[in-house]
């Protein structure tokens, strides 16, 4: 699968909120590794993630791709994201992919942003 297509497909599985789809990009033991969520198996990471979302809506603004040397893809996005409270919450982030050798599933990822300015948001959104 190119490269590009599992990254499509991934940020298309989080704005649809398609829970089978998004897992069905990763391996079964990937690791997620998130600043709000810790780090949890892939599987587990999104049925939390879908189940604390309304909506999401990712744009995409750069694309970082070393896969020839390091196998890994940075996807750089704002994403705003509507809580299961309805809360709204906007910001960039970066989302570093590990790939297997035929980059064709996420072995890894690592979520990079600062939750300062959501972390409230986001807390009260879990207690509702």
């Amino acid at each position: 699968m190119a490269i590009n297509t599992i990254c499509a497909r991934y940020l298309n599985a989080l704005n649809q909120g398609n829970l089978d789809e998004v897992r069905s990009l990763f391996s079964a033991e990937a690791k997620v590794v998130s600043p709000l969520y810790g780090e949890r198996l892939a599987f587990d990471f999104y049925a939390n993630l879908f189940k604390d979302t309304a909506r999401s809506e990712t744009k995409l603004l750069n694309v970082f791709d070393a896969c020839e040397t390091t196998n890994s893809i940075a996807l750089h996005f704002r994403y705003l994201w509507t809580l299961a409270n309805k809360q709204s919450v906007e910001f960039e982030c970066v989302d570093v992919f590990e790939l297997n050798d035929s980059h064709d599933k996420f072995t890894k990822l690592t979520i990079i942003y600062d939750t300062a300015p959501l972390r409230q948001d986001f807390n009260n959104s879990r207690l509702s």
